[in-house]
């Protein structure tokens, strides 16, 4: 069940799925942090955004930063809890629940 607070955000297509878009400062301060995996649904994307937080992450995060063109520019794949990441020329960050980081590194349903 996708988290209440990220069911009012509009929603952008982004590499076929449809993601809430983080639009104002509270829910681009929080992202996904303090929810539970299976809250956060397929994501979120901050537009306007070159670096992200891990920090009140309860489980491990893929970072796709994404040019003006809206490609990917850097992936990072399972970051975890209590980190800074950034890219330079990024204008967007899509934070995916990683499914890496599931038990049994298989993806959680």
């Amino acid at each position: 069940m996708l988290a209440a607070r990220l069911q009012p955000l509009p929603r952008r297509l982004v590499f076929g799925f449809a993601f809430p878009v983080a639009v104002g400062f509270r829910s681009r301060l929080l992202g996904l942090a303090r929810l539970r995996r299976e809250e956060a649904g397929e994501g979120l994307l901050i537009p306007r955004c070159a670096c992200v937080h891990t920090f009140g992450m309860r489980f491990p995060l893929d970072l796709v930063f994404l040019g003006p063109d809206g490609l990917p520019v850097d992936v990072r794949l399972r970051v975890p809890p209590r980190r800074v990441a950034w890219r330079r020329g990024a204008v967007a960050v899509l934070e995916v629940p990683s499914w890496q980081g599931g038990e049994n590194g298989r993806r959680p349903t």
